[in-house]
């Protein structure tokens, strides 16, 4: 059975949204694409080098699908992990709205989304990624079909913007099992499942 594992930029107001460029996603008129470009080093580089040569398959969600689709197949070199990775790979994107998937190994997920996830973690073996997908990966989190969750966090409040974890978010307890930080500031932490929150009180009893 495969792990899920999902892989995002977050500020430290919790927005991912647009962290690659300006033009990535303005949805919202949000206006500050490019927050992660100045706080990218070699640290970073290896990290999620790391993470990709682990990968063997991505599920993605149908803006970032179009983002990568418009990127990756240019980069050539099949020593560059990512793209080798991201242009061989197998590719099961979720979408309503697209009739077909057109980069190398790509599938469209039909019908409903978690339970054709459910089904590939059941078939599959190895690791599957999540990178960016915000509304899937939203909705994955509703059903606990995430196992791992690798935050990026940027020194960096943005005050709007598209969050991973929205209000109506399924309440979550997770464990942390790895916590780097690059030269360049960013908290790398990874986190597990860990069931439900519990909860206690500091008052002080009469």
């Amino acid at each position: 059975m495969a792990k899920l594992a999902i892989s995002t930029f977050l500020s430290l107001d919790g927005v991912m949204q647009a962290p690659g460029g300006p033009n990535e996603d303005t949805s919202g008129g949000f206006p500050y694409g490019g927050w992660t470009v100045p706080y990218a080093d070699e640290d970073m580089g290896r990290i999620v080098t790391g993470w990709f040569e682990r990968a063997s398959g991505f599920v993605l969600g149908r803006r970032t699908y179009e983002i990568f689709a418009g990127h990756w197949p240019k980069v050539t070199d099949e020593g560059n992990p990512i793209a080798g990775g991201l242009n061989n790979l197998p590719k099961y994107v979720a979408s309503t709205t697209l009739d077909q998937v057109g980069w190398n190994n790509s599938t469209l997920l039909r019908g409903d989304v978690s339970a054709a996830v459910r089904r590939l973690k059941e078939e599959t073996e190895g690791e599957l990624q999540i990178h960016g997908s915000g509304a899937l990966a939203r909705s994955l989190m509703g059903e606990d079909l995430i196992d791992e969750f690798r935050l990026m966090v940027y020194p960096v409040v943005l005050g709007q913007g598209v969050r991973l974890f929205a209000d109506g978010a399924m309440p979550t307890a997770m464990k942390l099992v790895d916590s780097r930080t690059t030269g360049a500031g960013v908290a790398v932490h990874t986190y597990r499942l860990a069931g439900r929150p519990t909860f206690g009180s500091f008052e002080l009893e009469e």
